[in-house]
């Protein structure tokens, strides 16, 4: 979760256009997969614009709240949960991370500088260093332009002219400037020659700069119109001179691919530049670089761990595939344990609470709800699952009709033209300020699709809106691009950051440190569930988009929160063995909403879906993170979760787990999870 800062029209068109939208999905724009046999790529949009236009007109429009992007060019969509959307809203601009930099504004111009990492017990930072600091003369700067890992910034002067354009990119070691028109630029550090090279010093970080400018004196630059200067940072371990090289060659725009081969997921990020340019991998990137990929250029520290400096133009590695998973294996359940399920589920459907009214906690119900029926389906336990079905289906009816939010004020969602998206009436952890919609998003989705895989009959009913929720988080209409708002009815991906390879839960970011994302496991659940509707509803491309991220996110949570490779530098002195909370500047050993120990792993593992299996794998690594959450005991909050994360350690841990779960007090079985879901769970678990 990510608390805020403390703070149709005509039905009968829409079903048709559903079926529209579906098969337009499906048909690929290009084909960039090459002559890879049996490879699916990025082919095309998820959703066509022109075909979803009047499926978004057909559902309630209303801005719940103005989130006010003061610096965002006119026409763009607004770029909310990104990693650089703290530069665009609110009344002052924040920092971003553009690893390996940290980047901020300034009122006249801009400042930069390499993160200086330091950790303690509880935290790693490595927040805002404003080691540089360019003065342009600006009275105003927006985000002028942004697309898959870049973002462009016009300076303006007094009289609302563009002075220049500041372009920084994910990965890329470089802050470039480009003059729009002769002017002169200045910094108080002063810059010493090297040839073609000049360097400046602060404190212990040196940067270089590269420029064609007609003259550099002391830390005046002067510009011709069209002349650059790009800063870098040079890494302690590399050559100034060959990164000068390419400094030459500084990013101006970015593309992504992604495919599915085999057990693998590969993803590439494309700089757009005129010539060789530079970037720093990731950790969880080293793991499998493409070949061909060079990092012989230095390294920088970072909160993540030590980055690699490569040269090229091509960003490229590959994950291991987790395939989306609906339910879970019953097969090999005892008749004695199918007895036992069926009175549980027949006991839970029996004593269905209600459902909530916001899209947190009513998507989490649903889902609950939709794991109960899906079981009485597996069971046969005919009745409950007959009553599952009607409350389920009515419930989804409700929250889906595309105008019942001019019916009534709560079980339904409105478009929102400023921001461009879909909002739950009812807002919930700052919903209404685009805060966390995939992890509310996909527990609706991965509700349907379970009534759908047993009944496609009400998915058609339910596409209008549930395609509005998909397209909320998983669209990818616009090409990457920062489309405008003329055509554009969804951001790309909002969440979802391609060279992190996890999400952003924060809608405007208002943070000194960035954005940030604390429960890794729901996004993996989100995008779980967006590959099973894509799939109930025949969207080829959206279910390989979907699992895509599935698998991408799943990697970045094993990496980052979970199941980080405490050799690296970075952890030493940090006393904890999972990073709950993930910024753009920090890592934190704490929650949005609890102190506790069980609180910071259990936000990790919620809801332990059929897929959460991808968090097997490091038996030693389970217990020891199990031990800590829970000192031995599983009698608090997220017991239920933390005994179902336990039993992936071993199959002596499952059968104790399985025990401890029939004992578990109800208190402490999650509003998301039931008796019976826990039970199976457990039962059904094979330990590889």
């Amino acid at each position: 979760m990510n608390l805020p800062t403390l703070p149709l029209r005509v039905f009968g068109l829409i079903a048709t256009l559903t079926v529209a939208i579906n098969t337009a999905a499906c048909t690929p724009k290009h084909d960039i997969a090459g002559p890879d046999s049996g490879m699916k790529a990025s082919v095309g949009p998820v959703f066509d614009q022109d075909q979803i236009a009047p499926v978004v007109d057909g559902i309630v429009h209303k801005t719940i709240k103005d989130l006010d992007a003061k610096r965002l060019a006119e026409g763009l969509v607004p770029p909310t949960n990104r990693w650089f959307s703290g530069l665009v809203f609110g009344d002052k601009p924040q920092p971003v991370f553009p690893l390996p930099l940290s980047f901020g504004l300034t009122d006249s111009g801009f400042a930069f500088g390499q993160p200086a990492v330091t950790t303690t017990e509880k935290n790693i930072s490595g927040g805002f260093k404003p080691d540089v600091t360019v003065e342009i003369g600006a009275a105003d700067t927006r985000v002028s332009g942004y697309d898959t890992s870049t973002v462009t910034l016009d300076s303006f002067d007094v009289a609302g002219e563009v002075l220049g354009h500041t372009r920084i990119a994910q990965g890329s070691p470089f802050v470039s400037y480009t003059a729009a028109k002769p002017s002169k630029i200045s910094s108080p550090l002063q810059l010493a020659k090297d040839g073609d090279l000049y360097t400046v010093k602060a404190g212990d970080v040196s940067y270089g700069l590269v420029t064609r400018a007609r003259s550099v004196a002391g830390g005046t630059i002067s510009l011709e119109k069209g002349d650059t200067a790009t800063w870098f940072a040079i890494p302690p371990d590399g050559a100034a001179d060959k990164l000068a090289e390419l400094a030459a060659h500084p990013p101006t725009g970015s593309t992504l691919d992604y495919r599915i081969a085999g057990d693998q997921v590969r993803t590439t990020l494309s700089y757009q530049a005129d010539g060789p340019t530079a970037f720093a991998a990731l950790p969880h990137q080293q793991q499998n670089l493409a070949p061909g990929i060079t990092c012989d250029l230095g390294s920088y520290p970072s909160i993540y761990g030590t980055l690699k400096l490569c040269s090229g133009s091509e960003l490229s590695w590959s994950s291991p595939l987790y395939a989306p998973k609906t339910a879970l294996n019953l097969d090999n359940l005892s008749s004695g344990q199918r007895e036992e399920l069926i009175k549980q589920v027949t006991k839970d459907a029996a004593n269905l609470p209600d459902f909530p009214a916001d899209t947190y906690f009513g998507g989490k119900a649903l889902y609950r709800a939709a794991m109960l029926y899906q079981l009485a389906v597996q069971l046969k336990a005919e009745r409950p699952a007959a009553d599952l079905k009607v409350k389920l289906t009515e419930t989804l009816g409700q929250w889906t009709d595309p105008q019942g939010c001019a019916k009534r004020q709560a079980f339904c969602f409105v478009y929102d033209e400023q921001a461009k998206g879909v909002v739950g009436m009812t807002p919930s952890f700052g919903s209404e300020e685009f805060n966390d919609h995939h992890f509310h998003y996909g527990y609706f989705l991965y509700a349907a699709a379970v009534v759908a895989a047993n009944d496609p009959a009400p998915a058609q009913r339910y596409a209008p809106v549930l395609n509005l929720l998909a397209a909320d988080i998983g669209s990818s209409a616009n090409g990457g691009k920062g489309s405008s708002s003329e055509t554009a009815h969804f951001p790309d991906r909002r969440t979802f950051d391609p060279y992190a390879g996890h999400s952003w839960a924060s809608g405007t970011a208002p943070f000194a440190d960035g954005n940030n994302q604390e429960s890794s496991s729901e996004a993996v659940t989100a995008w779980n569930g967006l590959a099973l509707w894509a799939k109930a509803t025949g969207n080829a491309n959206l279910e390989t988009e979907a699992t895509w991220m599935l698998s991408s996110e799943a990697q970045a949570g094993l990496a980052y929160w979970t199941n980080f490779d405490s050799s690296q530098p970075v952890y030493a002195g940090y006393e904890h063995k999972i990073v709950p909370l993930n910024w753009g500047g920090k890592r934190d050993y704490a929650t949005w909403f609890s102190p506790e120990p069980a609180a910071m792993l259990g936000i990790l593992v919620i809801p332990m879906s059929p897929s959460s299996t991808y968090l097997a794998g490091d038996s030693r690594r389970i217990e020891a993170n199990a031990a800590d959450a829970t000192g031995g005991t599983f009698d608090h909050k997220f017991g239920d979760y933390l005994l179902m994360y336990s039993a992936l350690a071993g199959e002596q841990q499952r059968k104790a787990a399985l025990a401890a779960a029939e004992r578990l007090d109800d208190k402490w079985i999650d509003d998301g999870n039931s008796r019976s879901y826990l039970l199976a769970w457990l039962m059904s678990l094979k330990i590889n």
